[in-house]
């Protein structure tokens, strides 16, 4: 990719964190990223993140992605990671709060309390935490930017998903609330929704967990179980990763200059 390609690439100049990066949306979203030219900056606890480091890599030879490892239900390890980079000179002005933990799939009777707050402190508080670091490191540098967090039509009440169908819902009302504490400062924030997404990991364990989980909305047969999912969607469809990466690039993007504290719906029409 020669030089004067990557300044005609829209993230040009761009550097984005992507939290999650080791995940199936976290590493489809950063090589996309990659490819329009941003600086990616991977961020995740476990080692897969070295994976998607490399594909970003094949993807723009121009740019060196950087990683970073952090809790992000740990403030301090949160601000550990920002001054760290700081220190090597990068300063993220996007940003896809992306991390996130589905937690178990049971009967709210049968939910077990410490799970349910695992996930809550994963995929709310640590969203929150995420997005307060990177807020202050932006203002503090008197930058405009923007977030993507990560939130999910579960948040409309997904049966046997108590936890996971709340905090997402939370994620979405964190998003609004931060959208009009942030606008001030010239920083947008929204979410998106993805509604069934496949192939990969997550489709395979909601299918197969669903199928294992008595109720009477699924079938027992994790087959039939994929079959009245995608019956569900207008579409007749899941949606792909990289559907979900274009929905989260247009609102880390220019394109979405004067749109912030909404929530995108990548559901095929699903609700």
């Amino acid at each position: 990719m020669d030089q004067d390609r990557v300044e005609d690439l829209p993230f040009s100049g761009r550097t984005v964190m992507i939290t999650g990066a080791a995940g199936d949306i976290g590493r489809a979203t950063a090589v996309r990223l990659a490819t329009a030219g941003a600086q990616v900056v991977l961020a995740d606890i476990t080692d897969g993140v070295a994976t998607t480091a490399a594909m970003c890599a094949e993807a723009n030879p121009a740019a060196t992605p950087a990683t970073t490892s952090f809790d992000v239900t740990n403030e301090a390890d949160v601000e550990r990671a920002f001054i760290d980079l700081g220190a090597r000179g990068i300063l993220a002005d996007l940003l896809f709060n992306n991390a996130g933990y589905q937690g178990g799939f049971s009967n709210i009777v049968d939910y077990e309390v410490g799970d349910f707050r695992r996930v809550l402190d994963v995929n709310v508080t640590g969203v929150f935490i995420v997005l307060k670091c990177f807020a202050r490191t932006l203002i503090s540098a008197g930058l405009s930017g923007a977030v993507v967090n990560s939130a999910s039509m579960a948040r409309g009440g997904a049966p046997n998903m108590a936890a996971y169908s709340a905090s997402k819902a939370a994620v979405i009302a964190l998003t609004k609330t931060a959208a009009k504490d942030l606008a001030g400062q010239s920083i947008r924030v929204n979410s998106i929704s993805p509604a069934f997404i496949g192939p990969g990991a997550m489709w395979d364990r909601q299918v197969e967990l669903q199928a294992g989980t008595p109720s009477q909305y699924f079938s027992s047969d994790p087959a039939e179980v994929a079959e009245q999912m995608i019956g569900s969607v207008p579409l007749r469809r899941y949606g792909t990763l990289d559907e979900v990466a274009a929905a989260a690039l247009f609102l880390l993007s220019d394109e979405s200059s004067y749109i912030t504290g909404v929530d995108l719906e990548v559901a095929g029409g699903a609700v």
